[in-house]
């Protein structure tokens, strides 16, 4: 098998188990990985992530070129934005996960840090996420938003839309994804409870020990 075989393989294992454990119903939410060659596969529009097609996936060149396949989804603006200025990134996820969802809608948190600090493991995994403005679905818009960001965050959530991560390879992009949304549940069931969240100090130990980007 070849490694674009196995990626495409991957790519559609990943999108059966996130549909499975319900973080992307319907036909909502996309991926997308680098090739070797440095093109990208895509999972294609209106495609459920929970019956993709490993030889009906989106295929684009390393300029961007569209090859083959089925019509790519239609956030491809998003994808290419954080490709663009995340240069390492190897994979992104997009889901539309309720908790995430649901936490960016909250009225008083903090658009430039999301998600309160109460665990280490969300801090290790995804730095500072993003919350961007609502922009209607496939808006190129949603790109510009993401470039004014110059790359300086791997994760961002889209008001009353989704949570969007890149990472270095997919796996590794999944379980971003997954401690997102555990973490955006972890504050809504805690949210006026007065829980005990980890200290500035804390935080900031967990940045220097584990070289989170955080600035």
């Amino acid at each position: 098998m070849t490694a674009e075989a196995r990626l495409r393989e991957e790519i559609c294992r990943f999108g059966q188990s996130l549909f499975d454990r319900g973080l992307t119903p319907g036909a909502s939410g996309n991926i997308s990985a680098r090739t070797e060659d440095g093109g990208l596969l895509v999972t294609p529009t209106g495609a459920s992530l929970g019956e993709l097609d490993p030889a009906r996936l989106s295929r684009f060149d390393a300029a961007g070129q569209f090859l083959g396949g089925d019509r790519p989804t239609k956030e491809m603006a998003l994808h290419q934005a954080f490709y663009e200025t995340r240069h390492g990134s190897g994979a992104i996820v997009h889901l539309h996960s309720c908790h995430a969802v649901a936490w960016g809608m909250m009225p008083d948190v903090d658009p430039e840090n999301l998600l309160p600090p109460l665990t280490a493991y969300s801090i290790m995994r995804l730095g500072k996420v993003q919350l961007l403005p609502f922009f209607l679905p496939g808006d190129a818009a949603m790109g510009t938003a993401l470039r004014g960001l110059a790359g300086k965050r791997s994760a961002v959530v889209l008001a009353n839309h989704g949570p969007v991560v890149a990472g270095k390879e997919l796996a590794a992009t999944v379980q971003a994804m997954e401690e997102l949304e555990e973490t955006a549940k972890l504050a809504l069931l805690t949210r006026g409870h007065g829980v005990i969240g980890l200290t500035p100090e804390q935080v900031q130990s967990v940045v220097t020990r584990f070289d989170v980007e955080w600035d």
